[in-house]
């Protein structure tokens, strides 16, 4: 006969533990995640992304203008803004955590009860059980800032030590921006559209390589597909630009 599960509580709002855990995990997941969508880390997602858009945006601006100084105006502006965008991204990452953790710790300080619920759930499912079970849900209960960490991670999925800085975000996608317009102006150069599409198409190769590596993608696919979807947008605005 299986033992039934503690009642529902206000705190867990008419669910019982089971239901609460997967809600918070869930939850803690979603605050948590990188805002660049990948699950790699921060500065390096934000440089990969910012390395294939500007890639794509300044082969698809010199097919539109055919000249050296709008592109290298477009180039200026756009690397204050990834910049910028990256930062704001990360600061807002961060808010999100941040508001999880005073939510967890106000659980904490005026729901003691429902957290000891929760935390027995957890390490039950652990495989600890009797006097053992007992001692560690004690031992986490008596210190509150141990007991937060505790949460943080088992119930809401969240570390915090993989957390970046919004800056080094920053950093990352300014790197993407530099190194792909470095690469992509140095062929316009040498060989005009087609030394910029070579090198365009070079820094588009590195940073979805980088990506596919950092998330274990299977890099072939992940190649084939991004240029697939590239050469479709550019071969739309070429045709556009001809009608």
């Amino acid at each position: 006969m299986t033992a039934s599960l503690p009642p529902p509580s206000d705190h867990f709002q008419g669910k019982n533990v089971v239901e609460h855990l997967k809600e918070a995990r869930t939850k803690g997941a979603m605050a948590a995640r990188e805002v660049h969508g990948t699950e790699m880390s921060g500065h390096l997602a934000a440089g990969a992304d910012a390395a294939k858009e500007t890639a794509i945006a300044l082969f698809i601006l010199a097919i539109l203008f055919n000249s050296f100084q709008p592109l290298l105006i477009f180039l200026c502006g756009w690397l204050i803004w990834k910049i910028g965008r990256s930062a704001l991204l990360g600061w807002a990452r961060l808010e999100r955590l941040h508001r999880l953790i005073e939510e967890e710790r106000y659980e904490i300080e005026h729901h003691r009860a429902q957290e000891k619920e929760e935390l027995r759930e957890m390490y039950a499912a652990k495989g600890f059980s009797g006097k053992l079970l007992d001692q560690v849900v004690d031992i986490l209960m008596a210190d509150d800032n141990r007991l937060l960490k505790v949460m943080l991670e088992e119930e809401l999925g969240v570390t915090l030590e993989n957390m970046e800085h919004p800056l080094k975000q920053a950093f990352g996608a300014g790197v993407g921006v530099v190194l792909t317009g470095l690469l992509s102006m140095i062929g316009w150069h040498l060989f005009a559209l087609p030394g910029l599409g070579v090198g365009a198409a070079l820094s588009l190769f590195i940073a979805t390589l980088i990506s596919a590596k950092a998330e274990r993608n299977r890099a072939l696919n992940s190649v084939l597909w991004t240029f697939a979807i590239a050469v479709l947008a550019i071969c739309v605005a070429y045709f556009l630009r001809s009608l």
